[in-house]
């Protein structure tokens, strides 16, 4: 039959796993580093997967595949729902967690410095839009070089905060969109933005400025400027 499905272009396809993890059917698999539509019966043409894609690499066609079996999908998640799941990217590193920590009370070992980092995983590409720890969070939209130029990173920065990172120069596409529906699907009280001096590290001020702008929500935005020797230059 002729049909509405997706159609993704894997000269295109930046291996991230996104469009697969937002496939509900499970018609979308990651196959050599690559989104492949490996179930055509899965697909139901409805396109979760579009707004997923940061490389726009899925798009509509109509053409002759086998009609959607709803009764299949279903019987392949309650499948997968009594195993331990392989995750869409592939990648065991990127499996979203938070990460509990002791109460503020226990004191580290001596010399010990302890983490602050709540979640995993922290690459804003590989971040999921919705998570149990965005709900009341403050969030930090970090430079990934800032941590390796400010000693006190985690102490003054990341405690406290739910932490994305990201390089505005070495990442390809632009972060806005995703931290747009971050913050539109989340209830987060504040942002703050951590960047180098560097010029090219205003992209991520610009990106999470303009996120904040299309949420269409009033959430405090502050800027911290770290130099390259590790001073705080400026902060909004």
């Amino acid at each position: 039959m002729k049909r509405r499905i997706i159609h993704i272009d894997e000269s295109r396809c930046d291996g991230c796993g996104l469009c697969a993890a937002a496939c509900h059917e499970g018609a979308i698999e990651m196959v050599d580093g690559k989104a492949r539509l490996t179930r055509e019966d899965y697909c139901d043409g409805l396109g979760d997967c579009l707004p997923a894609c940061p490389a726009g690499a899925i798009t509509f066609e109509e053409r002759e595949a086998p009609a959607y079996d709803h009764a299949a999908v279903l019987a392949a998640k309650a499948a997968k729902a009594a195993q331990a799941a392989p995750l869409p990217c592939g990648c065991p590193g990127s499996q979203s967690r938070a990460l509990h920590r002791p109460a503020e009370s226990a004191a580290p070992a001596a010399g010990e410095i302890p983490s602050q980092l709540r979640q995993w995983p922290v690459q804003i590409k590989l971040a999921p839009v919705n998570a149990p720890w965005f709900d009341g969070c403050d969030l930090l939209i970090a430079a990934d070089c800032t941590a390796y130029a400010y000693g006190a990173f985690h102490r003054d920065f990341i405690r406290g905060k739910v932490t994305l990172i990201g390089c505005p120069k070495l990442d390809e596409g632009d972060y806005t969109e995703k931290l747009t529906a971050i913050l539109a699907g989340n209830d987060i009280r504040s942002v703050t933005v951590a960047r180098m001096t560097v010029p090219c590290c205003g992209g991520i001020q610009r990106a999470a400025e303009a996120a904040v702008s299309a949420s269409g929500k009033q959430i405090p935005l502050h800027v911290a400027v770290i130099s390259p020797d590790g001073a705080v230059t400026a902060r909004t």
